[in-house]
């Protein structure tokens, strides 16, 4: 089954809609590369079409775009494991500051008598977070599930 190609849309002015929409074609292009199953293709051809067959003002577009491609990339990472450019590292910095950073703080201001300590911890968890993170799209790259789209919510 043949991905649907997204329409081409010209006159629109908001940098975000255009980054939006360029992300879009980036990763219908990526996909049509991969052997994907026949579900997840028509999930996608279902979102294109959303897309291009209705009538949308740039912000509504720009929103409808955002959602599509986020429900893609979940579906994709949850059954295929597909995952675009730093997508563990963004997901395991905000992880890392508040799984690792907030406990660490919070135990440095009570060790020190002095809850102004709890900053402390915050750039420790985001170092690790980040470390982390690296770490798994290094491994996700190496392993062929990282595709070649940078995605921005």
């Amino acid at each position: 089954m043949e991905l649907v190609k997204l329409n081409q849309r010209y006159g629109l002015g908001s940098n975000n809609l255009i980054r939006a929409l360029d992300t879009y074609h980036q990763l219908i292009s990526e996909l049509g590369k991969r052997g994907l199953p026949a579900h997840l293709v028509q999930m996608v051809n279902r979102e294109t079409d959303l897309i291009n067959h209705a009538e949308y003002s740039e912000l509504s577009l720009l929103i409808k775009v955002q959602r599509a491609l986020r429900r893609i990339f979940k579906k994709l990472e949850k059954e295929t494991k597909l995952v675009p450019r730093k997508y563990y590292t963004r997901l395991w910095t905000a992880l890392g500051m508040a799984v690792f950073g907030v406990p660490l703080g919070v135990a440095f201001g009570a060790s020190l008598g002095n809850m102004a300590f709890l900053a402390i911890g915050l750039p420790v968890g985001l170092a690790i977070g980040m470390a982390v993170g690296t770490q798994l799209d290094k491994k996700a790259s190496e392993s062929g599930y990282q595709l070649d789209v940078d995605f921005f919510s």
